[in-house]
């Protein structure tokens, strides 16, 4: 069983940055992609990005391509989201997941284990 916990989230005001970082228990982890999604008031969880697990291929949503960064470190069991240019449709919690098998999917139910979440708010 992977637990993953997320950490990092915040207020900001919109134009700030954030980083949130996600450790994960298994030492196996390096094997796992590794995915954000984020869920905001009365929407459903959505796709923000993932890494594979060689960290060598990387996958975003069009909503925030070239202003968020995914990396991960194996040595640390730990995936990073470096945030930019945040919006205030940007807020949201944020989770990260991890899928054992298989390829890099935005399908929220292709990954078979969560973080508690993160809250991001970003201000006006």
């Amino acid at each position: 069983q992977v637990q993953l916990v997320e950490s990092g989230g915040g207020l900001v005001q919109a134009g700030g940055s954030l980083r949130l970082s996600c450790a994960a228990s298994e030492r196996t982890f390096r094997n796992y992609i590794m995915a954000w999604f984020r869920q905001a008031p009365g929407k459903e969880r959505e796709f923000v990005t993932a890494v594979r697990w060689s960290g060598g291929g990387t996958y975003y949503a069009e909503s925030v391509k070239g202003r968020f960064t995914i990396s991960r470190d194996n040595a640390k069991n730990t995936v990073y989201l470096e945030m930019n240019s945040l919006k205030p449709e940007d807020t949201a919690v944020y989770y990260c997941a991890a899928r054992a098998i298989g390829t890099v999917s935005t399908d929220r139910g292709a990954y078979n284990y969560w973080g508690q979440g993160t809250q991001v708010t970003v201000s006006s």
